[in-house]
């Protein structure tokens, strides 16, 4: 049924907007990215990451109904299968205070401003922002906050411009992340199904904001700074609360971009009934048992084009502590570090071709190594 449907939507946008082609104020665009992930040192690499051939597609529609209001739909087909990646109406006062009301990715960090893939230049996303192609994925249980994280609620922002730079706010009200009631971890599934409603789960929203910097050092050189931060409640009754903050920094220098950003996330799980057979780990100093753990991941890379090649370098890391479920295969003081070189070659216009080398690091089990090789294209 999901297969018909994301059928169904790829025809009905393609002919809706062949047909009205001649309408200058509806714009249609997408991307398109096939990705084939290799393992060499595992053979049995599809039970811990998804592996082989993987395709993701994004396809979006804006119609602008007057130069103050317009309206945005997207959908995505990747690992996750068909989703609702965005749709929602934006109505705008002035340049410093717009209006988002619907499904959307609401503002946090830097690399969900650019996660279609042909948006960045390498096959798979930094380990904070991972979904669904990370070795050990399911013992991680993905990155800190998966991206695209795409919700409901409602979100003001602005920019603010003066010579030679400008600020960038939004403060927003979403559903926020989703878990069971006995949750030790974010239920990512509950979040983005379909087939479980898109609804929030526990009547409350959680809350964000972000803030971001673009300063114009030189003609040349642009500094980007951000801060970002969300809360709230993730389970049905309301007492497994969580946090997460962020900081990013960008240096373009000409073509040469260095990226850096940070995340952590504190959040809450229920102990139950008996956590001596529940958690891995007994009870600390205190003779108690932690209400939580916390979890932060970060990201460095240097990316230099040489004409119709670009090299990317990066470093990016996961780290876990607290205690974890007894059948987990993580440590209480887990860490996962990689290192990649990757390149992109630009074949034809937007048309992509992608590959990289990853060496994983992992504090709990054997070392991996993966490479990637893909094409992308917007369109």
């Amino acid at each position: 049924m999901t297969t018909r449907l994301a059928a169904a939507f790829v025809v009905v946008v393609c002919l809706v907007a062949v047909v009205r082609a001649d309408d200058s104020n509806r714009l249609f665009a997408g991307s398109v990215q096939l990705d084939y992930l290799a393992v060499p040192t595992d053979p049995h690499a599809r039970d811990t990451t998804l592996d082989g051939a993987t395709v993701e597609l994004s396809l979006k529609m804006t119609k602008d109904f007057t130069k103050d209001i317009s309206a945005s739909v997207k959908a995505c087909f990747a690992c996750h299968g068909f989703e609702v990646g965005m749709a929602f109406v934006e109505m705008r006062a002035s340049d410093a205070l717009r209006l988002r009301v619907g499904r959307m990715t609401p503002a946090f960090g830097s690399f969900p401003l650019r996660h279609d893939p042909a948006n960045h230049m390498t096959s798979d996303k930094p380990l904070p922002y991972d979904m669904g192609r990370m070795i050990r994925r399911r013992e991680w249980n993905e990155g800190i906050l998966p991206a695209p994280w795409v919700d409901n609620g409602a979100e003001l922002g602005g920019t603010y411009f003066w010579d030679g730079g400008q600020v960038d706010y939004a403060v927003y009200a979403v559903s926020g992340p989703k878990g069971s009631t006995d949750a030790a971890d974010f239920d990512f599934q509950l979040s983005r199904s379909p087939e479980q409603y898109y609804v929030d789960n526990n009547s409350q929203p959680s809350v964000g904001a972000r803030v971001a910097t673009a300063i114009e050092l030189d003609d040349d050189i642009v500094l980007n700074l951000g801060a970002s931060a969300m809360a709230g409640h993730y389970d049905p009754d309301r007492k497994l609360g969580f946090a997460v903050g962020g900081a990013d920094v960008t240096l373009q220098l000409d073509t040469v971009y260095i990226r850096a950003e940070y995340l952590i996330r504190a959040t809450e799980v229920a102990l139950g009934a008996d956590p001596a057979t529940r958690f891995k780990y007994g009870p600390g100093p205190d003779g108690k048992y932690p209400t939580y753990f916390t979890k932060d991941g970060f990201y460095g890379e240097v990316e230099v084009p040489f004409g119709r090649l670009s090299l990317i370098g990066r470093w990016d890391g996961l780290r876990r502590r607290g205690n974890v479920l007894a059948a987990s295969g993580l440590s209480s003081e887990a860490s996962l570090y990689r290192y990649t070189g990757a390149l992109a070659f630009r074949l034809h216009s937007g048309i992509r071709i992608k590959s990289s080398v990853e060496y994983y690091q992992f504090s709990d089990f054997s070392n991996d190594v993966a490479i990637h090789l893909g094409v992308a294209t917007p369109f």
